[in-house]
C-alpha cells in the first residue's frame, strides 16, 4: 500500500510538472508572437521615418540651393555682386 501511494504520488507530480511545462510553453510562444508584431511594428515605422527624412533632405537642398539664394538675395533684398574693385582682402 505504501508503495502504491508513493508511485502515486511521483505520477501526479510529473503530471502537474508536465502540464506546468506545457503552460508556460503556451505563455513563451505567446509573448514570442506579440513580441514579433511589435518589432515589425517598429520596423514598419522606421520605414516611414526613413521616407520622410529623405523627402526633408530632398526639400532642404531645393530651398537652400545657391541659385534661389542668389534670387532671393537679389529680388527681396536688393542686393548686388560687388565689382572687382570694390572689394577688399583683409589679411591678419
Amino acid at each position: 500500500m505504501n508503495q502504491r501511494r508513493r508511485i502515486l504520488f511521483i505520477v501526479t507530480l510529473l503530471f502537474s510538472m508536465l502540464l506546468g511545462s506545457a503552460i508556460l510553453l503556451v505563455y513563451s510562444k505567446h509573448q514570442s508572437r506579440k513580441l514579433f508584431v511589435e518589432l515589425q511594428q517598429l520596423k514598419y515605422q522606421v520605414d516611414i521615418l526613413n521616407t520622410e527624412w529623405s523627402q526633408l533632405q530632398l526639400e532642404q537642398s531645393a530651398w537652400s540651393g545657391h541659385g534661389r539664394i542668389e534670387r532671393i538675395a537679389r529680388n527681396r533684398l536688393s542686393m548686388v555682386m560687388p565689382e572687382p574693385g570694390d572689394v577688399v582682402f583683409v589679411e591678419q
